[in-house]
């Protein structure tokens, strides 16, 4: 894997930081995504205690803001040339309902618009690698998930869990689309499954009730090291390549919900995204 680079939004911490140092070890340039230049440089410095001759780099961008997403991506596009392998790892929780600066519920933001803008932005990259793979962290609540095409925001009817639901359940079907309209078959695109796994996902800006029940249930998780797996895998092994647009848990595909293998709902949530974020044609710049 010398050589090879990759971006890990969410790089700072959990399971996003366990895949950094995991995927560095393997000999990864590792670009690590996070909110604060602070964030970023603590967990340079704690990847290169153990591993001093790590090949790290940081980026700076708050997920939930459009804004910041283009100039990350086009900070990104002015110091590297290729890019072999993108991570959506970023995820977040809220109890509460409130909107971005661009109108946008936070979890959708968040946990689905930001992959799918950033994927977008960031293909020119990927298309120079030999063997180009996105990886989009989603989770089993996508089984409990629908698709509020008429009110996404979920405006009159929020709940945290619903919210989360659906955006895990959007990871789902914008892979499986991505898969089936993509221009060019060497890019393979994955959706992962971590499992329940001990963070601080859930105790963030959530209200006392949820915070306790979060950290009663993940009690039985796994470690943050044990979630990443699946993400290193799917990034490293050769095993995988060409088994795109699957959803991976354990290091193995799984079956997906019902929902999940809508083919009409996942042509209808792309055309929402592009419309969303603004994007006329989605592949115009793989090339």
């Amino acid at each position: 894997m010398k050589n090879k680079i990759c971006l890990i939004t969410g790089a700072n911490a959990g399971i996003g930081f366990e895949t950094a140092k995991a995927l560095s070890a393997k000999g990864f340039k590792v670009i690590l995504v996070c909110r604060t230049k602070e964030k970023a440089l603590m967990a340079m410095e704690k990847i290169q205690a153990d591993q001093a001759k790590a090949d790290l780099d940081y980026a700076i961008a708050d997920l939930s803001s459009q804004a910041d997403i283009k100039t990350l991506a086009k900070n990104i596009l002015s110091r590297y040339p290729i890019l072999d392998v993108l991570i959506n790892n970023a995820g977040s929780w809220y109890s509460d309902m409130q909107l971005t600066a661009d109108g946008i519920e936070r979890q959708w933001a968040i946990n689905h618009l930001a992959p799918f803008l950033l994927s977008h932005l960031l293909l020119p990259l990927l298309a120079k690698a030999n063997d180009p793979r996105i990886i989009t962290v989603s989770s089993d609540s996508h089984f409990h998930g629908k698709i509020h095409f008429e009110d996404v925001n979920l405006t009159n009817n929020y709940h945290g869990l619903r919210a989360y639901a659906q955006s895990k359940l959007a990871n789902v079907l914008f892979t499986k689309a991505f898969e089936r309209l993509k221009p060019d078959k060497k890019i393979s695109i994955y959706a992962v499954q971590p499992g329940l796994v001990k963070t601080d996902i859930g105790l963030k800006h959530t209200f006392s009730f949820h915070g306790l029940m979060w950290k009663l249930r993940r009690l039985t998780g796994k470690t943050p090291a044990q979630g990443a797996a699946t993400s290193v895998f799917l990034a490293s092994d050769n095993s995988v390549i060409g088994v795109s647009g699957k959803y991976w848990d354990k290091c193995k595909p799984k079956a997906t919900s019902n929902k999940a293998n809508s083919i009409t709902d996942a042509d209808r949530l792309w055309t929402l995204s592009c419309e969303q974020c603004g994007i006329a044609d989605y592949f115009g710049n793989f090339s």
